[in-house]
Formats: structure tokens, C-alpha cells, sequence
């Protein structure tokens, strides 16, 4: 999976140096966390929130054009967490099936598959288009991890974001409504200005992708009405 910034990732702790922690991020790539990352407020011992070998949910804050990457433990939310660990966790069914199908051969198809994307992302997309992984795995063992994945229950994915939008003008109201009635997303007023933004799904890539459109689409037609806009950061 390439790496971006605001991605949440999975890591596992590998050391702490000092007031800095590092981190495995899934894919054996290394990440780092100072201590204002961790928590807010003072933090006195940083073992109380990190410890070596244990898996955390982190959010990218920043890569350098050396490619280390900062991370954030405070800046993930509680339900991203959830989601992140949920994702996991059926991404391990899906590496279930793969072996129990293709035996052997799973592996090489593995390596394949984590040139341009991770399992999860890869299989999700294989219920709307299966060619890739029919190619990869052969049609009838193909149509068998599919019948198998399609089948299970899943939880859809939800990701979530606040957005602040005011204006002054006497047709203000008008124009929040006609912005905001445009967009394929649950919208809801939360209070003065304040908004929340709502997609779900069975991709929570696809969803974050669509989020990230929704909240740049709305941030130019509000700049265009010289409206106020903002983005809350969760």
C-alpha cells in the first residue's frame, strides 16, 4: 500500500528511544512517534500507552521527501481505531480463504497481489471486477474465494467528517443548502455552522477516496460563494 498522508495505518511497536517511539507499519516499513503524538496533556511514562511488540492504530502526519514517515496515536479516534483493527481482522479471513483454496500457490499469488495493493483492498474490488484475480488465481479457484467472501458477513464501513460552514449574507442559508443538498453523502446539521459528512460502505479505501472529493468539492463552491469552510480534524 503506498503511503500518504492522514492514511491510518496499522503498526506494532518496535522501541522506544528517548522521548521518541518507533514503529513497524504493516509492510515493514518504519514510522516514528515523538511524545506530543502520543496523548495530550503531559505524558510522564510513555509505557503507559506504548508498549514494544504491542499493535496500535496510527494516523500519517507528515513523510519527508527522505521517506520517514511521523505518525500520530492521539489524532485517531476511537471509531477509526475500531474500523482500522475490523479490517485487520478480516483481511486475516481473507488470507484464511486464499491458503485453504490455493494452497501452495498462495504465496506467489500473495506477492502479486502486494505489488499494487494490500488483500483486503484487492479482494474487496474482486466482487465487482474478479479479471485480476482470475488471472492470478485461475477462474474455477477464483470463483470459489469469491462464492466463499461474498457469502460471510461483513460490517460496512463508515468513515465520518465535520466540516464548518457559515456566511453573513442574506441568502446564506440558501446557499448551504444548495452546496451541501449537492453531494452523494449523508449530511446532518450538528449545530451553529457545524456539519457532519457520511459515507458507508464495504471499501473503506474507496470511502476515505470519495470523503476526501466530497470535502474538497464543497471547500471550492464555499470559497466560490465566499463562504466560511472549514475541516474539522478528528
Amino acid at each position: 500500500m503506498e503511503l500518504e498522508v492522514g492514511n491510518l495505518v496499522l503498526c506494532t511497536v518496535d522501541r522506544i528511544v528517548g522521548t521518541v517511539v518507533f514503529v513497524k507499519i504493516e509492510g515493514n516499513k518504519e514510522g516514528s512517534i515523538i511524545t506530543s503524538e502520543i496523548a495530550p496533556g503531559r505524558i510522564r511514562n510513555l509505557r503507559e500507552y506504548v508498549v514494544p511488540k504491542k499493535k496500535i492504530v496510527c494516523k500519517i502526519i507528515r513523510i519527508s521527501p527522505n521517506g520517514n514517515v511521523d505518525l500520530s496515536l492521539r489524532r485517531v479516534s476511537l471509531k477509526e481505531k475500531k474500523e482500522v483493527l475490523e479490517r485487520d481482522k478480516q483481511e486475516k479471513n481473507y488470507l484464511g480463504v486464499l491458503k485453504s483454496i490455493l494452497g501452495q500457490k498462495a504465496e506467489d499469488v500473495l506477492k502479486e497481489i502486494s505489488k499494487e495493493n494490500g488483500l483486503f483492498d484487492f479482494l474487496q474490488e474482486a466482487k465487482e471486477n474478479s479479471a485480476k484475480l482470475k488471472k492470478l488465481a485461475g477462474e474455477p479457484e477464483a470463483k470459489k474465494i469469491l462464492k466463499i467472501i461474498t457469502t460471510q458477513k461483513q460490517k460496512k464501513a463508515v468513515i465520518k467528517k465535520e466540516i464548518t460552514l457559515k456566511t453573513d449574507k442574506p441568502e446564506g442559508i440558501k446557499l448551504i443548502k444548495d452546496i451541501l443538498g449537492s453531494i452523494d453523502a449523508d449530511v446532518r446539521y450538528l449545530c451553529s455552522g457545524l456539519y457532519s459528512i457520511k459515507k458507508s460502505g464495504g471499501n473503506i479505501k474507496e470511502l476515505d477516496r470519495q470523503i476526501k472529493e466530497i470535502i474538497s468539492t464543497i471547500e471550492k463552491q464555499a470559497k466560490k460563494e465566499g463562504l466560511e469552510f472549514q475541516a474539522k480534524e478528528k
